[in-house]
């Protein structure tokens, strides 16, 4: 699959347009910007989650 050139991009825009209409869009993103904040939080925490376990079993 190769990139997706500025004609796709608009059918795909087009679609999501036809498919939920222009006032749902602007929520949707912001539902969409939400859970990827999270995600990265939730991933950054899982990260540095082992570290703080090994830095307890040094301590004792």
């Amino acid at each position: 699959m190769g990139r997706l050139g500025l004609t796709e991009i608009l059918v795909i825009v087009g679609i999501v347009i036809l498919l939920f209409g222009g006032k749902k869009i602007p929520e949707l993103m912001k539902g969409l910007g939400s859970g990827i904040k999270e995600f990265k939080n939730a991933a950054k925490d899982d990260q540095s989650a082992p570290a703080a376990k090994k830095e307890e079993e040094e301590t004792k």
